[in-house]
């Protein structure tokens, strides 16, 4: 997260969350099988340290503290200080519920029910449509999105790394699996990117209409 969060010290905040909660998401999907929520609100706490400091980075000399901050964070979900700008909301680590797996048996095997989840990874679990299977055991069962392996409760969707509207092919070579999250993330930068290329601005993190066509 510190690295996402230098490489956006000039960024829309709205890119930063955008970039951030897939990222979060991941994380937070692996390890809620290991970790406690005592870990996870240590985690929302560091984050809030570093992204104190991005505002600081942002902000002018003489602009009181308080004020930067007030321009980044507001009352919302998690309370008074809530990283938002408009309905783009940062996902906190703690909002994650914590779920335990049931050990397998020493001697069950790879063929039977008790490895859904090795078995999802692998794409050859029964209840995953054909398409998303090759997907999945082409990418190793990992999100190129989020760089974090899929689970049996994620919601998975097919993504063309070239958009259609781009001209991208419905072939395999131009599909990915995704989190739903990541999926949604994606789909946004993609038509976000188009927005710049074609000249708009971002001004006071909103996406503005160049002058000359107005």
């Amino acid at each position: 997260m510190k690295e996402v969060i230098k490489s956006h010290r000039t960024a829309p905040q709205a890119a930063l969350i955008a970039r951030l909660n897939p990222i979060i998401r991941g994380w937070c999907n692996y390890y809620r099988t290991v970790v406690s929520k005592k870990i996870f609100t240590s985690e929302d706490l560091t984050l809030w340290n570093m992204l104190r400091a991005w505002t600081v980075s942002r902000k002018k000399k003489k602009t009181p503290l308080i004020k930067a901050l007030k321009k980044y964070f507001s009352h919302g979900k998690h309370g008074k200080w809530t990283f938002q700008t408009g309905k783009t909301v940062l996902y906190h680590h703690a909002e994650t519920e914590i779920k335990r797996h049931t050990l397998v048996k020493p001697e069950s095997s790879p063929l039977d029910g008790n490895w859904t989840y090795g078995r999802k990874r692998r794409g050859t679990y029964t209840g995953t449509p054909t398409r998303v299977s090759k997907l999945l055991k082409k990418q190793k069962g990992i999100c190129p999105q989020c760089k974090q392996h899929f689970t049996p409760e994620d919601l998975i969707e097919v993504d063309h790394i070239i958009p259609k509207s781009k001209g991208g092919k419905d072939t395999y070579n131009n599909l990915q699996a995704l989190h739903r999250h990541c999926h949604y993330v994606k789909s946004k930068n993609d038509y976000l990117y188009d927005w710049l290329e074609n000249g708009y601005e971002w001004k006071d993190d909103i996406l503005t209409v160049p002058m000359a066509r107005v």
